[in-house]
């Protein structure tokens, strides 16, 4: 693991704690040093003397809490340094002015520090908080179930700070059948939410219409090719944005699912009992959305068996290109084939924590999966 990575690990478990942890807890080990290192003092040789250490008190509590406890620290540490040199007579000496100085001048800067940090926290946490109300807008959550399916889903950007970025699914409900989209916009992160936004109301504006899914496909590809093109800067190459997407159709009275493929990871088969994971790779796959123009797309759908107990897994390729140290892509077939017993969320977590240990919790690209299983047998048609 590198330096950065290990620093970064460092410091995001030290927010942890500190967030976890109340702040008088944490006052609670500096407060000790400043009455310890004053009494320890008056006790040891005159030539040995500890109370410029009193600033590992400031500085252990400028890292933990406010700029009000650091203050508060910072003057009893003062205090506890008067205190030490009265005890031992040499306040008046010029090395305890030089002390007292120094302690004064770093516990002011220590207040400083932790003020313009707590206003950065703030300022995150207002970040945070837009970035979810955009997800819950832009991204809204999978229902548990859609007719006679069950639904899981995982999402994470690979902005820290993010809660959306340029991976995407959807689920719709129509008369007789399930509609499911997940999509991976060209980049990654916030730059790409809005073309994530063009992609998931061209799907939920038609999904619920009753048309056959080429007609569905066609009318996204149509919507997204437009607003590309409406949002692009006039220098940009529009072929240099483009969304590769899978669209799914689950009858309720089949035991199969339609597959429409364009330039997306072709999704797991999880066949029920059989420990096996199989790629639902489809024939004619059609381009990538937004690229519809530069060929003659017509767009077939493949058909597959999708029966009781089966379970598909959705995915982008931030999950089947996530890396480990040493490069080597994760495993998502055999790992998807050893886990098929486990339903869809319990699968889709499970899934989700094996990458991020493989990784060792490095994300270079967003990554959204989709679990869904055909929870009963398929009734015949009214």
């Amino acid at each position: 693991m590198s330096r950065t990575s290990i620093s970064t690990s460092l410091a995001a478990t030290l927010r942890a704690w500190r967030r976890a942890t109340p702040e008088p807890a944490w006052l609670a080990g500096p407060l000790l040093l400043i009455v310890a290192i004053p009494v320890a003092d008056g006790f040891l040789p005159p030539d040995i003397h500890l109370a410029h250490l009193l600033v590992v008190a400031v500085a252990v509590t400028a890292v933990n809490a406010g700029p009000r406890a650091t203050a508060l620290v910072g003057a009893l540490a003062v205090l506890a340094l008067v205190a030490a040199g009265a005890e031992r007579r040499t306040l008046a000496t010029e090395s305890v002015a030089i002390e007292l100085s120094a302690l004064a001048v770093v516990g002011a800067f220590l207040v400083v520090f932790t003020s313009l940090r707590e206003v950065r926290d703030h300022e995150l946490a207002r970040v945070r908080s837009v970035s979810d109300a955009t997800q819950r807008v832009v991204l809204r959550p999978l229902p548990k179930r859609a007719g006679p399916v069950s639904l899981a889903s995982e999402y994470r950007s690979a902005d820290a700070y993010s809660c959306i970025g340029g991976d995407l699914y959807a689920a719709a409900r129509i008369p007789h059948s399930t509609r499911l989209l997940i999509g991976d916009v060209r980049g990654k992160g916030l730059a790409s939410i809005s073309d994530t936004a063009i992609v998931l109301g061209a799907f939920r504006a038609a999904a619920h219409r009753q048309m056959p899914l080429p007609e569905l496909v066609a009318y996204i590809e149509d919507a997204v090719r437009w607003g590309l093109g409406e949002f692009s800067e006039p220098e940009e190459d529009i072929t240099e944005r483009f969304v590769t997407a899978a669209v799914l159709d689950i009858p309720d009275d089949e035991p199969v699912v339609h597959v429409i493929s364009c330039g997306h990871p072709p999704p797991l088969l999880l066949r029920d009992g059989t420990a096996t994971a199989t790629p639902l790779l489809v024939p004619e796959p059609s381009p990538p959305l937004g690229l519809g123009l530069l060929s003659d797309t017509s767009y077939i759908p493949a058909t597959f068996p999708f029966d009781q107990g089966d379970r598909l897994v959705l995915y982008t390729d931030g999950v089947s290109e996530a890396r480990n140290g040493l490069g080597v892509f994760y495993p998502l077939v055999e790992r998807a084939a050893a886990w098929e017993d486990q339903p869809p969320g319990p699968l889709v977590a499970r899934l989700a924590t094996d990458i991020r240990e493989y990784t060792g919790g490095r994300l270079e690209d967003d990554m959204a999966m989709i679990v869904v299983q055909r929870d009963r047998a398929p009734s015949p048609a009214a």
